[in-house]
């Protein structure tokens, strides 16, 4: 791979461990290992961030070590920084690939927006100049907030179907980590949310996030109109880029992504066991 589209994987691997804290994190010789009750697989995971000097075999029974004290199975992040020679040291040691997913990127001038039809401003309690609501032809209006709120959060736990009560306790609090500036999406119908979104703003990017459509909604152009929000908010903010990940099989989200201007740069997995 050339040198220039490493540099460039290595700012996104930055900006997305920027954009999703962990619940706890500890850093031990230039690895990361992150712990959220097993939330997700990236923020319950092992990543190499900086330069290792303690010998392998060590350092993996250390983190095997950490990981079962927490009741967690032990789980690195394998990406194209990272040399292919460990990827296959785990596989000998019977850790299995899991979640192969692929990371996506846009240049604004790739990007083809949805056009609003109606747009509302509230200025009162907010410095962002975001708008409240954006309405679209097709009948989805996009609410947007500068911050993370508790009904979001709420709300986001329940479209994705996180039921367990630690998780539900410590979800908001690694939400509400995020130092970045946000853009935060949602979309209503008789008071229960059905569509939701996360812009984060880092440098010249925005990150999307936490793209969730109510199953009895899919198929409307919801996660179009969120994510074509957020773009042209995050445009307006400065953002020339943009990046997101979607997972490798998810053809129809991978689809809904390219045709908005995303393509694909490098997919990460994880090795578990």
């Amino acid at each position: 791979m050339e040198s220039t589209n490493i540099r460039y994987i290595n700012t996104i691997e930055e900006m997305s461990l920027n954009a999703w804290p962990s619940h706890k994190m500890e850093l031990y010789d230039g690895w990361l290992l992150r712990f959220s009750h097993n939330y997700t697989h990236r923020t319950n995971s092992v990543h190499q961030v900086g330069e290792s000097h303690i010998p392998l075999d060590e350092k993996i029974a250390y983190c095997e070590e950490v990981y079962h004290h927490l009741h967690s199975p032990t789980i690195f992040k394998i990406s194209p920084l990272i040399d292919s020679s460990f990827d296959h040291l785990l596989k000998e040691r019977g850790y299995k690939k899991e979640h192969i997913t692929e990371n996506m990127v846009m240049d604004y001038h790739d990007f083809k927006p949805l056009r609003p039809i109606h747009v509302e401003k509230e200025y009162y309690g907010r410095n962002s100049g975001l708008p409240s609501i954006v309405g679209y032809e097709n009948g989805n209006v996009i609410h947007l907030k500068d911050r993370v709120t508790d009904d979001w959060v709420k709300g986001v736990l329940m479209l994705n179907g996180t039921t367990n009560p630690t998780l539900q306790r410590i979800v908001p609090s690694m939400y509400q980590a995020i130092l970045k500036e946000v853009i935060v999406a949602s979309v209503w119908d008789d008071g229960e949310m059905i569509g939701s979104g996360l812009g984060i703003l880092d440098r010249d990017h925005v990150g999307i996030y936490a793209i969730y459509v109510n199953q009895e909604y899919r198929r409307k152009g919801i996660a179009r109109a969120i994510v074509s929000t957020i773009l042209t908010e995050a445009e307006k903010k400065g953002c020339k880029h943009a990046y997101l990940q979607c997972v490798k099989g998810n053809t129809p989200a991978k689809s809904l992504y390219e045709s908005i201007g995303f393509k694909y740069l490098y997919e990460y997995w994880f090795r578990v066991k």
